[in-house]
């Protein structure tokens, strides 16, 4: 660049902007071009592309319940561990009086807490033994009634029988607190950085069965979160207050969960309803009038509610948008809604909760090929991937990537995208976005610089040789993908 001899100073302040502006981009290229991407991918085996993705640098996953993310193993090893549960007892159903097929499903290996036990009858605590002494077969249908990993399994199993097996588990406060470590951790080491999941306080008991005000809680989690082996993880987490959309008293569910997150605006930042849509009593429009009063009452607080995760056509995406949801969780169906389709591919309407696992799974879209997730994402509806339920899946963040990248054929420029995207819709506040941003940005062009050395064969196996994967069961059951289990 030439300037003039006697160019006045704001002129050479412009050109001197122009010049930095031109280093600044040049800088911002990504070392890994679409070419080389391309390349990679071709050189890549199906393990060596998931080893990628795993080290992949990540944004954040929004929608995800807590209370289902919990791997079974996890909750065995903490179930059988007093150092881990507060020195609870928890008891198993195993021994049945009459044939396991007149039982109730969610009652087959259902699990309860000590005291819960010792209120029973004796012959019906004759039908329980303690979680800790089921022989080998046993302990592994305990494990395998708590995740979808049958092929006629499916929105029955996960509704209706799942839940039920193990909420007595996570209504004991150091098991809660727990997983949500072990949750922190395990996302952490696949290279994600905030995590915005459904968690309150609510339904604990001590091993008396005494409930445990949330208030009285709090402050356990509170010295949670700053313990150093969770603050190691390198996640920052957010909740969100989850209301039941078919409960008979959603409502005043739905004003405690207001009043909760205005008080405790440094941790809650949303507000969520969940549950199945089909069933009859949790549609949308039924909570308008109870938003509007609410929303009279408290500063803006942020919705973002499940809607679209239905088979058929229906206007609950668009009747979600007009409670105030700026995020939709799944939008399944919302391909059969062109009207409201062509609102949110302006761009700034609302942000899309893609759940690929989940939808598959839960037989939404049994053939992923046929997800509506690439339409979202190539006609300008803001979307990214979120883990949903993924300890009842036995998947982690990195099998939603994989699934994305193999069956959609993203480009790099989507692929990297998926994080700036979960990040910049995340409910955290500001500060602390622009600073997640900012980490994200460093690593990956860290990420992207050893990607760019070498051959393609050479960069992937110096990827390998510094990487320790971990897969669950779903990569193992659909791929034949198997990394060792984390220590």
């Amino acid at each position: 660049m030439v300037l003039p001899v006697f160019a006045p100073a704001r002129v050479v302040r412009f050109f001197v902007f122009l010049l930095l502006l031109g280093v600044s981009a040049r800088a911002a290229a990504p070392a890994v071009t679409e070419a080389r991407w391309r390349a990679l991918r071709a050189a890549a085996e199906p393990a060596a592309l998931y080893t990628l993705l795993y080290a992949l640098p990540k944004g954040g996953d929004l929608h995800n319940h807590l209370a289902g993310s919990n791997l079974p193993e996890w909750l065995y090893a903490f179930g059988t561990d007093p150092a881990r549960n507060g020195g609870d007892v928890f008891y198993v159903r195993a021994r049945f009086a009459s044939p396991a097929a007149a039982i109730d499903p969610a009652q087959r290996f259902a699990t309860i807490r000590r005291y819960q036990y010792e209120a029973l009858p004796p012959a019906d605590r004759a039908e329980f033994i303690p979680l800790g002494e089921l022989t080998d077969a046993e302990r592994q249908i305990w494990l395998d009634g708590l995740r979808l990993d049958q092929p006629d399994e499916g929105r029955k199993e996960f509704f209706n029988v799942i839940w039920a097996r193990f909420i007595p588990l996570w209504r004991n406060p150091d098991v809660r607190l727990e997983l949500l470590a072990e949750n922190l951790k395990a996302y952490g080491a696949e290279g994600m950085r905030y995590l915005e999941t459904q968690f309150d306080l609510n339904g604990l008991a001590d091993n008396a069965g005494a409930p445990i005000p949330p208030e009285a809680a709090l402050p356990r989690l509170r010295a949670l979160l700053a313990r150093p082996d969770v603050a190691a993880s390198g996640v920052i987490p957010r909740f969100q207050v989850t209301v039941l959309r078919f409960a008979p008293d959603a409502e005043s569910r739905l004003a405690e969960a207001f009043a909760w997150v205005d008080a405790h605006r440094d941790l809650w930042v949303a507000i969520n309803l969940a549950g199945i849509e089909e069933d009859g009593f949790g549609y949308p429009l039924r909570f308008l009038e109870k938003f509007r009063e609410l929303r009279a009452r408290y500063p803006e607080i942020k919705l973002s509610i499940h809607a679209g995760e239905m088979d058929g056509p229906d206007h609950h995406i668009r009747d979600t948008l007009l409670l105030g949801a700026t995020r939709i969780g799944h939008g399944v169906n919302l391909l059969k809604d062109p009207d409201t389709l062509l609102l949110l591919q302006g761009g700034q309407r609302a942000y899309v909760e893609v759940n690929l696992i989940s939808n598959r799974l839960l037989q939404y879209t049994p053939d992923l090929a046929k997800h509506p997730f690439p339409e979202f994402l190539r006609t300008g509806v803001p979307c990214g991937l979120n883990t949903d339920d993924r300890g009842m899946w036995d998947s982690n963040l990195t099998d939603e990537y994989y699934t994305a990248v193999t069956l959609f054929n993203l480009s790099w420029a989507e692929l990297t995208g998926l994080a700036r995207s979960s990040l910049r819709h995340g409910f955290v506040e500001a500060d602390t976005k622009e600073k997640l941003l900012a980490d994200y940005e460093t690593r990956l062009a860290r990420f992207e610089a050893a990607l760019a050395e070498g051959t393609p064969a050479e960069a992937l196996a110096k990827l390998a040789a510094a990487t320790r994967p971990v897969t669950y069961g779903y990569a193992r059951r659909n791929w034949g993908l198997s990394f060792p289990a984390a220590p």
